[in-house]
């Protein structure tokens, strides 16, 4: 099949997902879409575990190093400035509209349209499974985490996200903590209790001003931003208890445990993280996907938005088509130019590096 065929399937396969409600948690009828548009197209064996797709190249040896290609088929609800059917996908003036077709619809119809490009081909320098994979909007725990010991196994990924085909090498984790601060509850109108709020401010005010002293190459500094203050439950008591939520964006320049055990040295406030799951990513500047990626004149960059990279315990590049600001925004769209770009550079990419 042809670049320019493949563009055209790949145009008509994201109307179809737009025009397929598949919102986190109800991606069943993507997921159908998605495999019945697979072996239409030739591929052999699809395979299926709960709203997550695989396949293989035609030619996997296991003997090979395998290359992931990865994009979501989920997504966001449609917020309410929306003017147009957000279900209703339609062309105007070079842009495809519709929920989904900037992210990820438009890279993962073009990591599909490259997979099938090489389905077929024999003697690649290394094996190629595609995933498309559910819940990464939420970060579930039944998206491409639940299916990574069926993929084989994996030496790097190429993970489909709006970048305007530039290389992201490097992304930012996340890390929420809930942190209780401890007082003693009293009468407000006489000297007694021990105030929680003004317990929590020292620390507040930590979180605030403290710089940890490593600075990613790629992702700058670690930030951390207290986004939550709940205390009291009425004017004349005293609160006995302060919580606080911190969003801390980690970067590569630290472990999670590092950045964890130096918060909880330096504060008094119980603390507790939600999840160690979303870790910092990158891929070597050396590594030949991203050495063929600067040949071919993209830039690299640290992402501060996080993805399904931060789940895979590999190198990872996250590349694709489209813009990152217009994700989740009303009347999201993606020109048409760019699917077509993200297939050509795509398969060049791949050229460069499996062929």
């Amino acid at each position: 099949m042809s670049k320019k065929d493949l563009y055209n399937e790949a145009v008509e396969l994201l109307s179809s997902l737009i025009a397929t409600p598949s919102l986190s948690k109800e991606e069943g009828k993507t997921a159908v879409l998605l495999a019945g548009f697979l072996k239409s197209h030739g591929v052999e064996e699809v395979h299926q575990q709960q709203y997550n797709l695989w396949a293989f190249n035609k030619h996997y040896n296991p003997k090979l190093p395998t290359l992931l290609l990865n994009s979501h088929h989920d997504t966001v609800k449609p917020n309410a400035g929306y003017t147009r059917n957000p279900f209703e996908a339609s062309i105007e003036d070079g842009k495809l509209f519709g929920l989904g077709s900037n992210d990820a619809g438009g890279c993962l119809v073009s990591l599909i349209a490259t997979f099938l490009y090489f389905y077929e081909r024999q003697e690649l320098k290394y094996n190629l499974v595609l995933a498309a994979t559910a819940e990464e909007e939420i970060s579930g725990q039944n998206g491409i985490e639940s299916i990574l010991s069926q993929l084989g196994d994996l030496e790097v990924a190429i993970v489909g996200e709006p970048t305007e085909m530039h290389l992201a090498v490097a992304e930012k984790g996340l890390m929420v903590l809930d942190c209780t601060a401890r007082g003693k509850a009293g009468h407000a109108a006489r000297e007694e209790g021990i105030n929680a709020i003004y317990e929590a401010l020292p620390d507040i005010q930590w979180f605030q001003s403290y710089t940890f002293p490593k600075v990613s190459e790629h992702l700058g500094p670690v930030k951390m931003s207290v986004t939550v203050v709940q205390a009291g439950t009425q004017h004349n008591v005293v609160p006995d208890t302060c919580a606080f939520t911190v969003d801390v964006r980690l970067t590569d320049a630290y472990t999670m445990e590092e950045v964890l055990e130096t918060i909880q040295q330096h504060v008094k406030a119980d603390v507790k993280p939600r999840s160690m799951r979303l870790r910092p990513s990158s891929i070597p500047l050396e590594h030949p996907l991203v050495q063929a990626g600067i040949s071919m004149g993209r830039k690299t960059y640290g992402s501060p938005t996080t993805s399904d990279q931060a789940l895979l315990p590999i190198p990872s590049l996250k590349m694709g088509p489209g813009f990152s600001g217009r994700s989740h925004m009303a009347d999201e769209y993606i020109y048409l130019h760019e699917i077509e770009e993200g297939i050509k550079l795509y398969i060049e990419l791949l050229e460069k590096v499996i062929v």
